[in-house]
């Protein structure tokens, strides 16, 4: 009993350490955003003396933050609409269909997913430009699907892998053709792997900073992560107001995973125990 509790109490210690290092940056970050300029230059680390909402006002306002958040809602609601559409539609083809070359191409999808961003960074921004699409939603929408589509598949596939066959075979047996399978039978099933994998990639998206950066130059096409960055100056920084901003585009994250934090994680264990 003794050796348990033990046991217990040292596997709590680094998880406890690893809570403390998530949860402390956000802590950090939001007593900054409450201090005025002085309070940050005397002790960045000492309490704020009083909440200061009027940092959060003067960030969201300074930039034009309300355009670049209704940048950043437009495109990851488009890019996660068509990565669930591909990515399930792909799934349900590699993990119940059988056909020539399928597992060829389900292992250069793995593939796809050991390949940094910053391989192909060169070649997509001239293919953007030679067709058009830098600084447009379509083109930045496009980039999302392409980057993130892979890992939907990969977990898609997983799930549809799992999905027992007699369920498949008794719709079959009832007359149902294969897109009415997909369609009636494994879309509805696939309903919470769908769920925790769109809301991965929401947060995939929203958090990006790398590929908008790259593919929306203009002011007035900014995401919220990229004009957040505009609230530091290039010899000089409002930090408390900086800080507010980067709490502002951390709430709509924060508050998505707080609410969804249980069927993000069944979501993701689906594929391996479903039958």
């Amino acid at each position: 009993m003794r050796g348990s509790r033990l046991t217990k109490w040292l596997a709590a210690i680094p998880m406890a350490a690893l809570a403390l290092a998530t949860i402390y940056p956000l802590v950090f970050t939001a007593n900054v955003a409450m201090k005025d300029r002085r309070e940050y230059t005397l002790d960045r680390f000492a309490p704020a003396g009083a909440l200061r909402w009027d940092n959060i006002a003067r960030a969201w306002t300074s930039v034009g933050m309300s355009r670049y958040f209704l940048n950043s809602v437009v495109v990851v609601v488009c890019s996660v609409a068509v990565l669930l559409l591909l990515g399930s539609m792909a799934g349900f083809a590699l993990g119940r269909l059988r056909f020539r070359g399928s597992s060829a191409v389900y292992l250069g999808i793995l593939a796809a997913l050991f390949v940094p961003f910053q391989v192909i960074m060169v070649p997509l921004a001239r293919i953007m430009g030679d067709t058009g699409l830098i600084d447009t939603y379509p083109g930045l929408i496009l980039a999302y699907v392409a980057q993130f589509l892979p890992f939907t598949v990969f977990l898609m596939t997983s799930f549809y892998s799992a999905v027992p066959s007699e369920i498949v075979d008794a719709a079959r047996v009832d007359g149902s053709t294969v897109y009415g399978v997909y369609w009636r039978i494994m879309l509805p099933l696939g309903a919470p792997a769908l769920l925790s994998v769109g809301v991965l990639n929401a947060l995939f998206c929203w958090n990006d900073v790398l590929i908008s950066l790259l593919l929306m130059p203009s002011v007035e096409h900014r995401t919220l992560m990229v004009g957040v960055t505009a609230l530091r100056g290039q010899y000089s920084a409002d930090i408390p107001t900086f800080a507010s901003g980067v709490l502002i585009a951390a709430v709509p994250v924060l508050l998505v995973y707080l609410f969804l934090q249980r069927q993000i994680a069944d979501g993701v264990t689906a594929g391996s125990t479903k039958g």
